[in-house]
C-alpha cells in the first residue's frame, strides 16, 4: 500500500485540502444528514487510478468504520457494440407478431360476419315460421265456404 494522504475531512464542515495532485477536482457530494460521504474526482486523470479508502469515525464510538473503492483509469474507449443481429432478432420478431396480430384480427372479423350471416339466417326463418305458408300471418284466419251447387 502506498502513502495515504487526506484530501477531504468532514468535522461538522468539509474540509477540501486542494491538494496539488487533484487541483480543484475534487468536491465532496454527498450528504451527511443522509449519511452519504461521496467523494467526486472530475476529469479524471491516468495517475487519479489506484485504491481509495475512507475512515470514519464517529465519536463517541471507539471503532472507525471503513471503506476502500479502487479506481482504474483507462486510456482506450471501449470498441462498440455490433447491434446488428440484436436488430435483425428484434425486427424479425416484431414482424412475426405483426403478422400474427393482423392474422388473428382478419380471423375475429370473418367469424363476427359469419355469425351476423347466421343471426339474419335465423330471422329470416322466424318470420317465414310466423306465417301459414302461403304467407299470411298467423293471427288472420283465412276461411272459404264452397259454393253450393
Amino acid at each position: 500500500m502506498g502513502k495515504m494522504i487526506m484530501f477531504i475531512q468532514f468535522d461538522k464542515k468539509i474540509i477540501n485540502q486542494r491538494l496539488e495532485r487533484f487541483q480543484n477536482r475534487v468536491e465532496f457530494s454527498g450528504n451527511p444528514i443522509k449519511n452519504d460521504l461521496s467523494v467526486m474526482i472530475r476529469d479524471v486523470q491516468l495517475q487519479d487510478g489506484g485504491e481509495y479508502h475512507c475512515y470514519v469515525l464517529n465519536p463517541p464510538d471507539r471503532h472507525k468504520g471503513t471503506g476502500k473503492i479502487r479506481l482504474e483509469v483507462l486510456t482506450e474507449v471501449p470498441p462498440e457494440r455490433d447491434s446488428t443481429v440484436a436488430v435483425l432478432v428484434g425486427a424479425s420478431v416484431g414482424g412475426f407478431l405483426a403478422i400474427v396480430i393482423l392474422f388473428l384480427v382478419i380471423l375475429k372479423c370473418v367469424r363476427r360476419k359469419k355469425q351476423q350471416n347466421l343471426n339474419s339466417d335465423d330471422q329470416k326463418t322466424e318470420e317465414e315460421v310466423k306465417t301459414d305458408g302461403e304467407g299470411n300471418p298467423e293471427g288472420e284466419l283465412k276461411a272459404s265456404i264452397p259454393e253450393a251447387p
